[in-house]
C-alpha cells in the first residue's frame, strides 16, 4: 500500500496526514471539527519493515497485509540533538532504563548499608529508625511524581527531568554528608522528591514516542531491564562497603546522576511544543476529570495500584520473613537478587506474548494467572501451618512477583495509552496511587506479619484478586464498540 504524497519518518515507515477525532485510539474517518493532527501509518508486512500489530487498538488484530497505527503527528525540530530527530527504538529503550536505574539504585543500594548506620549514629542493634530511609525516599517519590508529571507536560520532558535528576543529585549528596539520622531521613526525602522525576517522565517519553502494543513492547523491555538494580544494586551496596564506608554508596549515586544529566542533553526533547498544556488550574483540573472519566485509564490505574501493593508487601515483609521464620537474614541479598532475575526473565519473554496476542488479553492472562498462584501458594501455606519449606514460598514468591511486574508495563501502558498530550500528568497521577495506596495498602498487609508466611500470601491474593477485576473493567469493549481489527 503506497502513497502519492507521504512523508518519511527517522524510523521508515511511510506516513500520510490525516485528520481524525479527538480519540487517539480510532481511524474511522475524518473529523472537520478534529484540532488533533493525526497521522495514518500504513505497514505492508515484509521482511525489511517491522509492523506494530495491533496498534490502533490495543489488543486488536490487524488485516492481512497491513498493519494501521495511529500516531500524534510530531514536530522534534531544534530541540532534538539528532538529525531529522531521528531515535532508534534501541537507543529510547536503553535511556528511559537507565533513568530507571537511577530510582531503583536509590532503594536498593541502601539496603546493606542499614546495620553501619545504625552502628554510625550508636543506635540500638534492635533500633528499626534505618529501616526508614526506604520509606521516606518512597514518600518523596509519590508526592514528587504529581509535581513532576504536570510541569513536564508544561515546560517539556528534557528541562524537567534535567531538574529531577538535579534534585536526585543534591539529596544524595546530603545523604552521603548527613551529620545524624533526622539530617540523613531530610535528606533521603528530598533524594526520593527527585527520583520521581525519572519515574514519571520515563513513561510520557515512552507514550510520546509509541503506541499501543508498540508501547506496551517498549515499556516492558525498559522495565525488564531497570529490574537490574534490584539484582545488581545490593551487590553493588555490599561491594562499596567491603571498601569503604555507608557514605560512599550514596556518593555512587553522585556518578550516576552525572551521567543522566548528560545523557539526558543529548536525548532531547519529545513533547512538541504545541503539544504542551498550560499550568492554570483550569486545564490541570481538566485533566484529572479526564483521567477520572477514561474508563480505561481509571481502572487500569486502579488495578496497578492493587498489583502494585502485592509486590510491596514482597518488598517489606522477605527480609522480616526470611530472618525471623527462616532464619536467612545473611541471605537475603541473595534471594531478593534471584528474585529479581526471575522478574526480568518473565519480561523479557513477556515482549514475545504482546506481540503475538495483543496488550489487554496478555494482561488479562497474566493476571488470571496471579489469582492461581495465590490460591496455591495459600493452600501450600495452610498445609504447612503457615511455614512451609523456604523453597516453597521462594519459589511461590518469585512466580507471583514475575506475574505482578509483567502486568505492571501493559497496565500502565492501557492507562496511558489514550491521553496524548496528558500524558504526563496521567503518569504522575499513576505513579501516585501506585506508591501511595499502594504503599498504604501494603503496610496493612505487613503489619500482619507474624512468625507465618500466610498474611503475606493472604494479602497478595486479594491484591490479585482486586487487581484482575479492576482489569477487566479497564478492557471491557464499550457498547457498540466494533470488533478489533474489523
Amino acid at each position: 500500500m503506497t502513497h502519492a504524497s507521504s512523508l518519511q519518518r527517522p524510523c521508515g515507515f511511510s506516513v500520510q496526514p490525516s485528520v481524525a477525532s479527538n480519540s487517539s485510539a480510532s481511524t474511522s474517518g475524518p473529523s472537520s471539527s478534529s484540532k488533533t493532527s493525526l497521522v495514518v501509518v500504513s505497514l505492508p508486512i515484509d521482511s525489511t519493515v517491522a509492523t506494530l500489530p495491533g496498534a490502533a487498538v490495543i489488543g486488536g488484530r490487524s488485516p492481512s497485509g497491513v498493519t494501521t497505527a495511529t500516531f500524534r503527528q510530531r514536530r522534534y525540530g531544534a530541540a532534538v540533538n539528532e538529525p531529522n530527530g531521528a531515535r532508534s527504538e534501541t537507543r529510547v529503550v536503553a535511556f528511559l532504563a537507565f533513568i530507571g536505574i537511577l530510582m531503583a539504585f536509590g532503594i536498593d543500594a541502601a539496603l546493606p548499608a542499614y546495620d553501619e548506620v545504625r552502628a554510625d549514629f550508636d543506635l540500638d542493634a534492635r533500633n528499626l529508625s534505618p529501616a526508614i530511609i526506604g520509606t521516606v525516599y518512597f514518600v518523596g517519590m509519590a508526592v514528587g511524581q504529581l509535581f513532576f508529571g504536570v510541569l513536564a507536560d508544561r515546560f517539556g520532558r528534557r528541562p524537567i527531568l534535567l531538574l529531577g535528576i538535579s534534585v536526585y543529585a543534591l539529596g544524595a549528596l546530603g545523604s552521603a554528608v548527613a551529620t545524624d539520622l533526622e539530617v540523613l531521613l531530610l535528606a533521603r526525602l528530598v533524594w526520593g522528591l527527585g527520583a520521581a522525576a525519572p519515574t514519571v517522565i520515563r513513561f510520557a517519553i515512552a507514550r510520546d514516542l509509541f503506541q499501543g502494543d508498540a508501547m506496551a513492547r517498549v515499556v516492558t523491555v525498559v522495565t525488564a531491564v531497570f529490574l537490574l538494580g534490584p539484582i545488581l544494586a545490593p551487590v553493588a551496596g555490599e561491594g562499596i562497603l567491603l571498601v569503604g564506608s555507608w557514605r560512599m554508596v550514596f556518593v555512587a549515586s553522585l556518578g550516576l546522576a552525572a551521567v543522566a544529566l548528560v545523557w539526558t542533553i543529548r536525548f532531547g526533547e519529545t513533547l512538541a511544543a504545541e503539544h504542551r498544556r498550560d499550568l492554570r488550574l483550569r486545564p490541570l483540573a481538566q485533566t484529572f476529570v479526564a483521567v477520572a472519566r477514561t474508563r480505561v485509564t481509571l481502572w487500569a490505574i486502579i488495578a496497578q495500584t492493587f498489583f502494585t501493593a502485592a509486590f510491596l508487601v514482597w518488598l517489606g515483609s522477605a527480609q522480616p520473613i526470611l530472618d525471623t521464620v527462616y532464619g536467612r537474614d545473611r541471605q537475603f541479598t541473595l534471594f531478593f537478587g534471584l528474585s529479581g532475575a526471575g522478574m526480568a526473565l518473565a519480561l523479557m519473554s513477556n515482549k514475545r506474548l504482546i506481540e503475538r496476542f495483543g496488550t489487554a488479553p496478555m494482561a488479562l492472562r497474566a493476571a488470571l494467572a496471579f489469582v492461581v498462584v495465590g490460591v496455591l501458594g495459600l493452600a501450600a501455606a495452610l498445609a504447612a501451618d503457615g511455614v512451609p519449606s523456604v523453597w516453597v514460598w521462594f519459589g511461590w514468591a518469585v512466580v507471583a512477583n514475575s506475574l505482578t511486574t509483567i502486568m505492571t508495563p501493559m497496565s500502565a501502558a492501557l492507562a496511558l495509552e489514550p491521553m496524548a498530550d496528558k500524558a504526563g500528568t496521567a503518569s504522575a497521577i499513576l505513579g501516585l496511587a501506585q506508591l501511595g495506596a499502594g504503599a498504604l495498602l501494603a503496610a496493612v498487609v505487613d503489619a500482619q506479619i507474624d512468625a507465618t508466611v500466610t498474611p503475606m500470601i493472604a494479602g497478595s491474593l486479594t491484591f490479585a484478586c482486586c487487581g484482575t477485576l479492576s482489569l477487566f473493567v479497564a478492557t471491557r469493549p464499550a457498547a457498540g464498540a466494533a470488533p478489533a481489527g474489523a
